[in-house]
């Protein structure tokens, strides 16, 4: 096999002044910020679901989680998430969050196949693999720990 030719020192520099700089600490602090505030809305939420609302903590907590997935939902569907998820990174991939955005996309990007086939059949597409991974880990950790409860 022969071996790869050196790029051209020009185009390389042409190349190297053309290619955006990677920002790693500016998009991890962004993704926790973007994370940290959705987080935040949620707790928010709850709080008043619990305390204004006066409904107990463990009826609220559902409740919160509909509506989050919804509103993801919502706004994956009407465009609003995919902007919102380049200004605020990976932040915005919350498992709960994130899980029901995958499922809406998948779902819209086969709409046109029709409703049972396309958008039914295809929505789990982008997170089964999710739910398989899931599960298995869970698998994995109870057998460590019961292994761990044998010694």
């Amino acid at each position: 096999m022969a071996p790869k030719p050196k790029p051209d020192p020009w185009y390389q520099a042409i190349v190297d002044r053309h290619t955006p700089k990677k920002r790693v600490l500016r998009n991890c602090i962004t993704a926790f910020l973007g994370g940290g505030l959705l987080c935040a809305l949620a707790q928010t939420a709850l709080f008043c679901l619990v305390e204004f609302a006066d409904i107990p903590q463990e009826d609220a907590s559902p409740i919160v989680l509909i509506c989050v997935i919804f509103l993801t939902a919502l706004f994956t569907g009407i465009g609003i998430y995919d902007k919102l998820g380049q200004k605020l990174g990976a932040g915005l991939a919350v498992p709960i969050s994130g899980f029901a955005n995958s499922v809406a996309a998948s779902m819209l990007e086969h709409k046109s196949e029709g409703l049972v086939l396309g958008s039914g059949c295809n929505s789990f597409k982008l997170a089964g693999a999710v739910v398989i991974f899931g599960i298995f880990s869970a698998f994995v950790v109870v057998f460590i720990g019961w292994a761990l409860q044998l010694i």
